[in-house]
């Protein structure tokens, strides 16, 4: 059977757990040279061992997206192992606390910006040039359907991933072009780290259970539950595969109908 990404160089930031992990897994499987890296050292080590003993080759660093020296250098390293840049997927990303707006600190607004919105332009503006350099190529962002629709107690975070689409939709215009495709993926509520610390939260201030808290966090949700991970991730192969070849500056919500209403 034919691999999708046979020998596609694919850099995918927040690896360590998440989407991320599973994503690297889904393209290694697919023939992918992989590119992570994520903030926790420990958890991106363990994710790229495990991709090495399988036979996957691996370029991982420790990065923070907000910070532009340690992005530009490992979109450098991933470009001397590799000698070129096809897929890129902006995936680190961060919550903030349960908050009115009113009361939301600050920091954690400047927070969100910095690593959900400042992280994914300074990850294009590296990954663009050698995806020009190739004269084509696939940038996915990952938004959230809180960039589609607003959000409330999360208004840094929604904020930023509005900004998201914004640069998604403005990059397509520019670089549609240049066959360098870029798309957004907007998921609603899944079983990840983040999902789980607002259940604990939400649980924390109102005596709910663990499920109880997930349901209230869905509420709105017409399908009335959360995603599965693999439900999103299956979404970032087809987003990126190259038969996917007319889609460009889209923002796919996968979100249960939350954005239907």
């Amino acid at each position: 059977m034919d691999k999708r990404f046979q020998d596609q160089v694919v850099m995918i930031t927040g690896a360590a757990g998440g989407f991320g992990k599973l994503a690297a897994e889904r393209f290694a499987a697919e023939g992918a040279k992989l590119g992570l890296s994520d903030v926790s050292a420990d958890g991106l080590a363990a994710v790229a061992d495990a991709l090495r003993s399988a036979g996957v080759e691996v370029v991982a660093d420790v990065v923070d997206v907000s910070n532009a020296e340690q992005v530009s250098q490992h979109v450098a390293n991933i470009a001397a192992a590799f000698g070129t840049l096809n897929v890129g997927i902006n995936n680190a990303g961060i919550g903030h606390d349960l908050a009115p707006l009113h009361l939301l600190p600050v920091e954690q607004f400047d927070q969100n910006y910095a690593v959900n919105a400042r992280g994914v332009f300074l990850c294009m503006q590296q990954q663009l040039p050698h995806m020009l350099k190739a004269g084509r190529g696939v940038i996915l962002n990952v938004a959230s359907a809180a960039g589609l629709v607003g959000s409330g107690h999360l208004s840094a975070y929604s904020a930023a991933k509005h900004a998201v689409v914004g640069l998604t939709k403005a990059a397509a215009d520019e670089y549609a072009r240049k066959n360098i495709r870029v798309n957004a993926l907007c998921p609603s509520f899944a079983i990840t780290p983040m999902v789980e610390e607002m259940a604990q939260q939400v649980g924390a201030r109102s005596g709910a259970s663990r499920e109880q808290a997930l349901g209230s966090i869905t509420s709105r949700i017409p399908m009335g539950r959360v995603a599965q991970p693999e439900e999103i991730v299956q979404a970032m192969l087809w987003a990126c595969a190259p038969e996917n070849s007319f889609m460009t500056g889209q923002s796919l919500a996968l979100d249960g109908g939350l954005t239907a209403i």
